[in-house]
């Protein structure tokens, strides 16, 4: 069984739910590299640096848990890695259909790398990064959506951003 697994995505913030997938699999790979896709063409609230402190702050109690950054094909990335599993969470059937394709995708570039997914927990069923930074944005309370220390950096960019609503992360 491979003991490296890499969990991609753009963590623009990091939720529960994507911790809910982490930790799931730290129970199957002896060493998960969470790694940040940078794509210049994504408008994210979060720049990378902020995205790895933010992550390196919320998973620091787990040795077994790397943070890191990738530019390009992520199959290209495992392999520099010398990774041969993708790991991806599904919310929604919706999520099933995009990440098949993608799956389906990096099998033809890379017949090696397998993508293995992890069906999120019944209680994050509903979050998404996209739906926290909405809610956050507008005052809602985000409490419980995040770790803690991602409502605090949530609230301290839309305040930055001159959003004078109060938030409630």
């Amino acid at each position: 069984m491979p003991d490296l697994a890499v969990y991609p995505g753009s963590f623009d913030p990091i939720t529960h739910g994507h911790l809910s997938v982490i930790n799931r699999a730290l129970k199957i790979f002896d060493k998960i590299i969470v790694a940040i896709a940078q794509n210049p063409q994504k408008n994210n609230l979060f720049t990378v640096q902020e995205r790895l402190d933010m992550l390196r702050h919320v998973l620091a109690s787990e040795a077994r848990i790397e943070v890191d950054t990738f530019e390009g094909l992520l199959v290209e990335y495992c392999k520099r890695r010398n990774s041969n599993v993708i790991i991806r969470g599904i919310r929604a059937m919706s999520d099933f259909e995009y990440e098949f394709q993608l799956a389906l995708m990096n099998r033809r570039l890379a017949r090696d790398v397998q993508s293995i997914f992890f069906m999120t927990d019944y209680k994050w069923f509903y979050i998404s990064s996209t739906i926290v930074k909405e809610a956050a944005s507008l005052g809602g309370d985000i409490t419980g959506l995040v770790p803690a220390h991602v409502g605090q950096c949530l609230r301290e960019k839309y305040n930055h951003l001159g959003n004078k609503t109060r938030l409630k992360a």
